[in-house]
């Protein structure tokens, strides 16, 4: 599945969404001015590698949680992580403010790195990418706007089709998804199964759900079926 656009309109210009999106783009286009060689250097001292705290592994400990979140390995990484954030950063950071909102983002990627981490504490491949982060966007957007309807774009077989899906059950599967990806990880000494680190998307997911109660002003649940009482 993949999500073309949502039905909700943001009443202000997300312009930290706008600033992020413009930041991870133009990282990449410098990273593609390096080189092959240069390039994977630069993407193992400013990636986030969890052997670096356990001494098995060179390069600064912890300026990596953070530059990690702004690096990407393609085109297409890129790309699908941005087309994400477009869609789903613009209502959050329309509920929650600017500076609460950039501050929410960063958070989550921290979350989503130590929960990588967790996963597989001696891994030497480098984690990067905004992913963590943005999983946490979609976190707080499953409970602030559970019942958005997100036109989806659904190949079936040879035949390719478009469906309004709600949004409890677009993110919910998404998770789902993530989390039994997740499951085939543990143990690996990568860190990474299909070159993809699914528990930092758990763990940015799990703490967009926490923190956003914090970052929200007059936070309440939203009622993710029709007739159910809000929580």
């Amino acid at each position: 599945m993949f999500p073309l656009k949502d039905d909700v309109p943001a009443d202000h210009v997300p312009a930290v969404n706008l600033l992020l999106i413009a930041v991870n783009v133009l990282i990449f286009l410098y990273q593609l001015t390096l080189g092959r060689d240069g390039m994977e250097a630069f993407l193992y001292h400013y990636g986030f590698i969890p052997a670096r705290f356990s001494g098995g592994a060179e390069g600064p400990p912890l300026l990596p949680v953070f530059t990690s979140m702004f690096l990407h390995g393609s085109l297409l990484h890129v790309l699908g992580n941005m087309w994400m954030l477009w869609i789903f950063g613009d209502n959050v950071e329309d509920r929650m403010g600017h500076g609460r909102y950039l501050l929410f983002y960063l958070l989550c990627g921290v979350a989503a790195v130590m929960v990588q981490t967790w996963s597989a504490p001696h891994a030497t491949v480098p984690m990067i990418g905004a992913s963590g982060a943005i999983a946490g966007v979609l976190g707080a957007y499953f409970l602030l706007f559970p019942r958005a309807r997100i036109l989806t774009f659904v190949p079936i077989f040879i035949f390719f089709y478009l469906f309004e899906i709600p949004a409890v059950f677009f993110i919910g599967f998404w998770f789902v998804l993530q989390f039994l990806q997740g499951t085939t990880q543990l143990g690996s000494s990568s860190g990474a199964a299909g070159g993809i680190a699914w528990w930092a998307h758990v763990g940015g997911f799990v703490g967009g759900m926490v923190l956003v109660r914090f970052f929200v002003r007059n936070f309440r649940r939203q009622p993710f079926f029709a007739g159910e009482g809000e929580a």
